[in-house]
């Protein structure tokens, strides 16, 4: 479909990924504490749309300048695969105490408007560079280097990752004041999916860099 590979496992990834608690979700579990549900939803609704400027870069950017070059597409395969083993070697042996201090810290600031919540969201999202790390090499392991389709691929990559976070995220906001925090507030289960998810990007990121497609 459209030079898509592995779909099933991409979105088993993303499930993964959003699962994990990390800076994202100890901003929007933060102002659900602080300000209620609604904030927390708008919150992640701001973090979504700029996983939409993300996709968009990726679809349009990485296509023009891999379109006339296979040799390219395959190094940035290879390099993007080199980069999620190094986030699952990191998550595996990450420390545990973060994502509690930034949920405390997002809790006590001051209340925001809705739009400056999702303008806030929106911003810190588009401007942190490890999204941006995290968009250009995990997306292209699952496109063919031979697709006729590149943009189409990453666009519908896009638009699953963006639908399964913003329903994952909203969830969290709304639940914000009883089971995501005790799943935050409980270093050993959060080690756990840190590990699974760690283990599973480490695994994925061998398998692409020793595939011979």
């Amino acid at each position: 479909m459209l030079g898509i590979t592995g779909f099933a496992f991409f979105l088993l990834a993303v499930f993964l990924l959003n699962v994990t608690p990390g800076p994202d979700t100890a901003y929007i579990v933060g102002r659900s504490v602080a300000q209620g549900r609604g904030a927390g939803v708008v919150s992640a609704l701001g973090i979504s749309a700029g996983c939409i400027v993300h996709t968009l870069a990726t679809a349009f950017g990485l296509t023009a300048i891999l379109a006339a070059s296979a040799t390219a597409f395959t190094v940035i395969k290879i390099a993007g695969a080199i980069y999620l083993i190094y986030l699952g070697v990191r998550l595996i042996f990450a420390k545990h105490e973060d994502v509690d201090q930034d949920v405390q810290k997002s809790a006590q600031s001051a209340p925001k408007s809705l739009h400056q919540l999702f303008m806030q969201g929106f911003v810190t999202n588009v401007l942190n560079p490890k999204v941006v790390l995290f968009f250009v090499s995990f997306f292209p392991q699952f496109v063919a280097a031979d697709s006729q389709h590149k943009t189409l691929a990453f666009l519908l990559l896009g638009a699953a990752f963006i639908a399964m976070s913003t329903a994952w995220n909203s969830f969290v906001a709304w639940i914000a004041g009883s089971v995501t925090q005790r799943f935050s507030g409980k270093p050993g289960i959060k080690k756990w999916m840190d590990r699974g998810v760690g283990s599973a990007f480490v695994g994925l990121g061998i398998k692409l860099a020793t595939s011979h497609q």
